[in-house]
């Protein structure tokens, strides 16, 4: 492919270094690829410079230089340019003698050898590193494949015994397949989805965080099938859950839960594919012994890195409990059952607000599925409390909304007033009442949504949807009347200055009346 435009001055390449930083190549520098709305940005890369940062790939022979040959790639076809320098690329060749006395032809022959490899690597991983950033973008990706880095990343797979060569060669095609055409081309290379498996039985942190990211992608595109294909034989998925189980790293843990994600969120055909061993392999035990885990740490000490592993966890429980043959087994579980009502009972919910959602649409389903459950939260005032404080987190989630109150409802259906005792209806009084102005905002967010979802729901959705809500207003509103005729006639202990007073209850009366109206 001829370059568009002249190749990089050495006075632009060393305004890029200075831009870059020497941090730039540091492991931990480099995220996953930006969203989908940035891939198309414009940018002024020259393709020759992507281009001759493709051919500082290729893989070389450590004893004498020479390209290695390797099977099924051209790498003669990779394009060059007549202005393809890069001068923080330039390997040195012209090394001094040592100065060491004593020292034979022999040995100084070997020094300079092992210095020009070292140089060689250290070209290596910052031209690898350029293009990691460099495949983020879509235009560049595109070029990228088209001139073969497939090819190349694949021949260093197959040779390479560095653990940051395969990292790098990982996290370039990890955000490579963020994106179509690409992720074809991976899909189409011979050879190359077998040799990106086989990095999985690596023992290197990054590798395999790269490995499970690359691999999540496969599993959620358009050629999942073949993701799934891959990596379905007992041998690789029992890697799989056992690098789960016993990873300490935090974020090998939500890379490789989120692979498993990944797995449960796809295609019905994948879920039939790798579901059933993966259960056969104990997935269950491993996401439920990986989510007490979490809670422990998270009961005992705040680690901000630690909260979003407690998210993939919990969505990967979720994704279980949903899928028929399966959500029972799961659902049934008591230890997973009092796992997440203690984090809706969490007090900080801010940090872990969205696993605090996850746990409420979590208990919803296992509610759904094992009704007599709710008896053992009915008169749990703190998870009653709790669960208001979740509602300000799901305002943009209609679903995670409704199953917040599809949850109130089995807790206020076995409220019996009528029987309660003064002291524990006035508790449960107090907690409406504080929670009142969460009730009101929900409600009119419900309604908001209702009339803009109208369209795409049948009218008998809408009835249901309506006398859903309208039952659970109306045990709030029993409870208040309950409490207003025993009110005056309770013992003063029960009356204290912290009691809302009647002007409180008749708003939160007159709110529940309108709405069931």
């Amino acid at each position: 492919m001829a370059p568009s435009a002249p190749a990089p001055t050495m006075e632009e390449e060393e305004e890029e270094e200075e831009q870059f930083g020497e941090d730039r190549f540091v492991p931990s520098h480099h995220p996953s690829a930006p969203p989908d709305e940035l891939f198309d940005i414009s940018t002024t890369v020259d393709p020759s410079y992507v281009i001759s940062l493709i051919r500082k790939l290729l893989p070389t022979d450590a004893k004498n230089g020479d390209n290695v040959e390797f099977q099924g790639s051209h790498c003669n076809e990779v394009e060059s340019s007549s202005n393809d320098k890069c001068k923080s690329m330039e390997i040195v060749d012209d090394f001094s003698k040592s100065d060491f006395h004593g020292e034979d032809e022999e040995d100084s022959s070997r020094g300079g050898g092992n210095a020009r490899l070292l140089a060689g690597e250290e070209v290596w991983e910052e031209c690898g590193c350029v293009l990691w950033d460099l495949a983020a973008n879509q235009t560049h990706a595109e070029l990228m494949v088209q001139n073969l880095v497939l090819e190349v990343l694949l021949a260093n797979l197959m040779v390479t015994q560095s653990v940051r060569v395969t990292e790098i060669c990982l996290g370039i095609m990890g955000n490579l397949a963020c994106h179509e055409v690409p992720m074809k081309h991976i899909v189409s290379t011979n050879g190359l989805i077998p040799a990106i498996v086989d990095q999985l039985f690596l023992d290197d942190t990054q590798c395999l965080c790269e490995a499970f990211r690359l691999l999540s992608s496969g599993l959620q595109g358009g050629e999942c099938i073949i993701w799934a294909e891959a990596v379905q034989s007992e041998h690789i998925l029992s890697r799989i859950l056992w690098v789960a189980e016993n990873a300490l790293n935090p974020q090998l843990i939500e890379k490789c839960v989120g692979l498993l994600l990944a797995m449960l969120e796809s295609q019905k055909e994948v879920v039939h594919i790798l579901l059933s061993p993966l259960m056969k392999l104990g997935l269950a035990n491993v996401l439920l012994n990986l989510l007490a885990f979490e809670m422990s740490k998270l009961m005992k000490e705040r680690i901000p890195e630690r909260f979003s592993v407690l998210d993939v966890i919990l969505r990967a429980l979720e994704g279980l409990c949903v899928i028929d043959g399966y959500s029972h087994e799961i659902c049934s579980h008591k230890e997973f059952f009092h796992l997440v009502c203690e984090l809706i009972k969490f007090p900080d919910k801010v940090e872990v607000s969205n696993s605090c959602v996850t746990a409420g649409v979590i208990i919803a389903n296992i509610l759904s599925d094992v009704s007599d459950l709710a008896s053992d939260i009915s008169h749990d005032l703190h998870f009653l409390q709790g669960l208001f404080d979740i509602f300000p987190f799901t305002s943009d989630d209609l679903e995670a909304r409704s199953a917040l109150w599809s949850i109130l409802a089995r807790l206020l259906v076995r409220v019996q007033e009528d029987e309660m005792d003064a002291s524990d209806l006035r508790q449960y009084v107090l907690i409406l009442l504080s929670k009142s102005d969460l009730i009101e905002d929900d409600l009119f967010d419900h309604q908001f949504d209702e009339n803009k979802e109208n369209e795409s729901l049948t009218a008998s959705d809408r009835r249901s949807n309506a006398r859903s809500l309208a039952q659970q207003l109306k045990r709030i509103i029993n409870i208040l009347n309950k409490w207003n005729a025993l009110k005056d006639t309770v013992e003063e202990k029960y009356m204290m200055e912290e009691d809302a007073n009647d002007e409180d209850i008749h708003r939160l009366l007159d709110l529940c009346c309108k709405y069931i109206a």
